[in-house]
């Protein structure tokens, strides 16, 4: 007689399945927060290496531009403009040109097939990111703001609204980057695509909105770092109406919700592709 393990024989087989010992259990799928401070630390690892020297290029052509400017504005309400425009800058030459670049190349490389099989929500992936990137911003927004008070004379008292101004327009032209960059077909199309709105945001942010002709003045509208250019810009008065401050900086937040949920669909529907 020869002895067979009951795990070979139909009976057995079914018995293990029905006792539930020989499927394996996959593990919980990761929590929103956690994964995105997760993708937010490794983004911020990485970029302080590779994006360090084109944060001084965007520094260095915000302030270029302020002392260009300088010889045709001579101050008042054109030179608030000029300044905040220039600080804003700052942000949308990092959160939507250079995130739009790397979403472009991430797809194009196949790189999203790694975020695809890691059990992390894809809000994360895009939010951690994004944050990442506008973080970035911070140290050449706020030297390009107080250059500029000092090359125009205006005050500094309330240049506190930058911590306020710098996420919520980062999260609103970071969200249209990542948008750009992974609804691009091609990586040099989400890098044509991401040149052109921070052409967009310079033109139409750091030039004085009186002399536009009304055409371009509403296609300003519709940019979302033109309402955190103008928040900033009204704090340089004597005394600031800072309910309408609150108003620019809420629109901005409303579009930094909508262009980050886009991009998250944009997202889902390059991973599955």
């Amino acid at each position: 007689m020869s002895v067979v393990p009951a795990g070979v024989l139909p009976g057995g087989a079914l018995a293990v399945e029905e006792d539930g010992r020989g499927a394996a259990e996959l593990g919980p799928r990761a929590r929103m927060w956690p994964a995105l401070v997760a993708v937010y630390r490794a983004q911020l690892s990485r970029a302080r290496v590779a994006r360090i020297p084109l944060l001084f290029v965007a520094t260095f052509q915000s302030v270029g531009i302020m002392i260009l400017m300088r010889g045709v504005v001579d101050g008042g309400g054109e030179a608030e403009s000029v300044v905040a425009g220039a600080s804003v800058l700052v942000v949308a030459f990092v959160a939507l040109n250079l995130l739009a670049q790397y979403f472009g190349q991430l797809r194009a490389s196949g790189g999203l097939d790694h975020y695809a099989t890691l059990p992390v929500p894809p809000a994360s992936v895009v939010l951690g990111a994004a944050g990442a990137y506008a973080s970035f911003t911070v140290p050449g927004t706020v030297v390009t703001a107080v250059f500029g008070c000092v090359l125009f004379g205006l005050p500094l008292a309330h240049l506190w609204v930058l911590a306020a101004v710098i996420p919520l327009a980062g999260a609103a032209l970071a969200g249209l980057g990542a948008a750009l960059g992974l609804l691009a077909p091609r990586p040099e199309l989400a890098t044509l695509l991401g040149q052109l709105g921070m052409s967009a945001a310079l033109l139409l942010g750091v030039l004085p909105a009186d002399r536009m002709p009304e055409v371009v003045r509403l296609a300003r509208d519709l940019l979302p770092s033109t309402y955190g250019v103008e928040a900033l810009a009204r704090t340089f008065g004597a005394h600031p109406d800072w309910a309408f401050v609150a108003g620019d900086l809420a629109v901005c937040a409303g579009v930094g919700v909508v262009s980050l949920a886009v991009a998250t669909w944009a997202y889902r529907r390059a991973a599955v592709r």
